[in-house]
């Protein structure tokens, strides 16, 4: 399932996860489909990113389509994980979710050759208003 969805991201965001991504000595088939969804991203202002757009340090609500448990996690970046409700910018499901609105579903690779379909519910905290934590 290809997903023509448009997603959107802070020109913040997308200039951290780019620097992130190019530090890196190799890029897995996870973070290359990352850098996929980056390139066909409509890039914005922080304050011109609708509310119910998944951005970095957002509090998300999401689920795997055919799964009845409703997952919460913060995504952040690598260096800011602190407890088991934060996830990885870097992680294949914190890959996904970046840019996302609520409603939208996203097929996305996972380990081991999985493919999942990922469906955000809500987006309940945007801390990207907050810049002093991006």
């Amino acid at each position: 399932m290809q997903n023509n969805d448009p997603i959107y991201i802070s020109n913040i965001d997308i200039n951290r996860i780019t620097a992130m991504l190019e530090k890196l000595p190799s890029v897995s088939e996870e973070l290359m489909k990352l850098e996929e969804e980056l390139d066909r991203a409509t890039v914005l202002e922080p304050e011109d990113v609708p509310e119910n757009v998944v951005r970095m340090n957002s509090i998300v609500e999401f689920q795997f389509l055919g799964e009845d448990k409703v997952l919460t996690r913060r995504l952040v970046y690598p260096q800011d994980l602190k407890n088991s409700d934060d996830i990885s910018i870097f992680a294949p499901v914190g890959s996904a979710l970046i840019g996302l609105s609520v409603g939208q579903k996203l097929e996305w690779p996972l380990p081991n050759k999985r493919v999942k379909t990922i469906e955000i519910i809500n987006v309940t905290y945007q801390a990207e208003s907050n810049t002093a934590l991006n």
